[in-house]
């Protein structure tokens, strides 16, 4: 797991995976790789014979022009994505990145990510808000297939690079919560930001234990933690605490066991999370 991988594409949003990538990179201490994935193949499109249906032995040098104008879409599309990672690289460069380099594949991006799986630390991805909605944030397909599929931690961002100061960790005291603890408490990715940690629930004995435990998990690593346990829908309410803690980053698990399993991966397989106002960090 030597690299971060920074998926970008001819979006607005490539910006700021450029960005969180070369800030991830900078505080892991591993390569920078900058992925473009095409995954569409117009250079594939069907060459049937139609010679016997009616009408198209008149037209067979339309096909041959079809057939050669998807040969330079495909040619333009790969020189796009060139220019992009270019870019990318020379934006990093700029910023003092100098262990980069660059990819470019044919095919999924799921797919694509899987076969580098075991080369990966972080993958930076980004997404688009819901149209027509400027409070609800919906993950894209590829977003989340991405998410739902790698065994590797995924950040999901959006709007413009902000370095992050502070940060929330959305805890449910589960195994698989306890676990994201662990792994940002050992990670040098957040260390020396603010930390806040927040359980959404009844205040009661268990929940404090187990935010004890968070707490203790974080200090020990130099963490300055503050906890809350606030009660009500858990999507309102980590909303809420992010905006008044000013946060520029919240931590989730993958998989939780209550409430928050609803936020994290809900009923419906298109949602991710459904209302954070900055980029998240999904851990497995």
């Amino acid at each position: 797991m030597n690299r971060v991988l920074a998926c970008v594409d001819d979006s607005a949003r490539a910006t700021a995976v450029c960005d969180y990538g070369i800030w991830a990179a900078r505080l892991l201490e591993v390569k920078l790789q900058f992925l473009h994935v095409l995954d569409r193949h117009p250079e594939r499109a069907s060459l049937t014979d139609y010679s016997g249906a009616l009408g198209m032995d008149a037209q067979e040098s339309l096909l041959e022009q079809l057939s050669a104008l998807d040969e330079e879409r495909s040619r333009l599309a790969q020189e796009q994505g060139r220019q992009i990672l270019q870019a990318a690289q020379k934006r990093a460069q700029e910023a003092g990145a100098q262990d980069t380099d660059t990819l470019q594949r044919h095919g999924s991006l799921v797919e694509t990510l899987l076969d580098l799986q075991p080369e990966i630390r972080l993958v930076v991805i980004g997404q688009q808000r819901s149209a027509g909605s400027a409070s609800k944030w919906y993950l894209d397909q590829n977003a989340e297939r991405v998410v739902r599929s790698l065994q590797r931690p995924v950040m999901v961002v959006d709007g413009e690079f902000k370095d992050p100061e502070r940060f929330v960790i959305a805890f449910d005291g589960s195994q698989t919560g306890k676990k994201m603890v662990q792994m940002v408490a050992a990670s040098p990715l957040l260390k020396g930001l603010s930390c806040h940690v927040i359980a959404v629930g009844d205040d009661n004995e268990q929940q404090r234990q187990n935010l004890d435990w968070a707490n203790d998990t974080l200090a020990n690593e130099g963490f300055d933690v503050v906890s809350v346990v606030r009660s009500g829908e858990a999507e309102t309410v980590l909303r809420e605490y992010l905006l008044e803690v000013n946060a520029h980053l919240l931590v989730m698990g993958a998989y939780g066991h209550s409430r928050i399993r609803h936020l994290i991966m809900g009923s419906t397989t298109s949602t991710l999370l459904r209302t954070s106002p900055v980029p998240v960090l999904v851990l497995r």
